[in-house]
């Protein structure tokens, strides 16, 4: 029997006698106690999942959603008023004097908060929790399956989305719209709908600009099914566009090739962007290639590892990252072309499906 997931990040940070997962107020809240509950649902504002030295895992909750935490993983304690929250907190963590904390999501008054009810040193483990949450067990693999089976029938149906005058926000409710009437969750992060000149801005947010002929088309959306993310970006041309952006694509794809070759279990991180970079920078659009080649994803549409130049990760048999190497042309328009991928011991597998090739519509 494999160990849970509690287990296995209380073996992962062995130098502390407890690690607590704390949630503020909203937005204020660690996808790390979905991640040790297998929780799929409730917004559990001000609880915390609490795991022993021993691999054991408490909840303490309140009785707003009682009925969902008796549905998930670990001993529910259910508290009426915050005495007996602190209590109940207290009497788990007694005699603990180094706790675990993500130090990267818990707020200052929560660790202060944990501080003053046990008087412990806090040691922040997310490091350590990251080289657990890394390593995507069978679950969450078939569930970012399913998110990006969404994202892929989205992907594909586009082309059939554009017409003259449709705006970058209209194209944007389109397919978040679409991704929940094909069975997502909800959106794993804000969608990109950049038209044109606008496709040039890797984090553009869609506005009112039009869709005309000539233009550059590049959406970047994701599906959540259940907890889980998944991460796309399509590019495609709405009539024959400027022949710069048409060797940029090809450029964009030969790279992306590239770097997939280099991503499978035991190999560098980095060689994947740096395979990715070299394709781009020994071309006409050195330098134009501004962010890095992937990153983890999982419950957060950003996780480790972290896949740039300088990363000292290592991709390992389990993981699931995202190919996606752009090219960035000011005033003009940007290329950008990204997968989902299951890093494998001899490969990398896409888990998100659609047309790669030079699309005009």
């Amino acid at each position: 029997m494999q160990p849970s997931r509690a287990q296995r990040i209380s073996a992962a940070c062995g130098d502390v006698d407890a690690v607590v997962i704390s949630n503020g107020t909203s937005p204020f809240l660690d996808m790390m106690f979905w991640y040790v509950t297998e929780q799929t649902s409730g917004t559990f504002e001000g609880s915390f999942a609490i795991i022993s030295k021993d691999g054991s895992l408490d909840v303490v909750t309140g009785p707003l959603e009682e009925t969902t935490a008796r549905t998930g993983l670990g001993n529910i304690h259910i508290y009426e008023k915050r005495d007996d929250r602190d209590r109940t907190f207290s009497d788990i963590l007694n005699g603990c004097g180094r706790i675990g904390i993500c130090g990267r999501s818990t707020t200052y008054s929560v660790s202060e908060y944990i501080k003053k009810i046990t008087n412990a040193d806090l040691v922040d483990v997310s490091a350590k929790i990251a080289e657990v949450t890394m390593i995507k067990d069978d679950k969450e693999v078939a569930e970012i399956r399913e998110a990006c089976a969404v994202s892929s029938k989205i992907a594909t149906d586009i082309p059939n989305m554009l017409r003259i005058g449709i705006t970058e926000k209209e194209m944007a409710w389109l397919i978040e719209s679409g991704m929940r009437e094909n069975g997502g969750s909800g959106n794993a992060f804000d969608t990109i709908s950049a038209f044109g000149e606008n496709s040039a801005e890797p984090h553009y947010r869609p506005a009112d600009r039009k869709l005309r002929k000539g233009d550059t088309a590049l959406f970047d959306f994701g599906s959540k099914y259940g907890m889980y993310c998944s991460d796309l970006t399509r590019t495609v041309f709405f009539g024959e566009p400027d022949g710069i952006l048409r060797r940029a694509y090809d450029v964009v794809l030969r790279a992306k090739n590239a770097g997939m070759e280099k991503m499978f279990g035991g190999s560098p991180a980095k060689d994947a962007d740096l395979a990715a970079r070299a394709v781009i920078d020994g071309s006409e659009f050195k330098g134009r290639f501004i962010h890095s080649f992937g990153h983890g994803v999982g419950m957060n549409i950003h996780e480790s590892p972290s896949i740039f130049p300088g990363s000292e990760d290592t991709l390992k048999e389990g993981m699931v990252v995202t190919a996606e190497p752009g090219i960035y042309l000011p005033g003009i328009g940007g290329i950008r072309i990204e997968d989902t991928i299951l890093i494998k011991k001899n490969g990398a597998e896409p888990l998100t499906e659609f047309d790669e090739g030079f699309t005009v519509i």
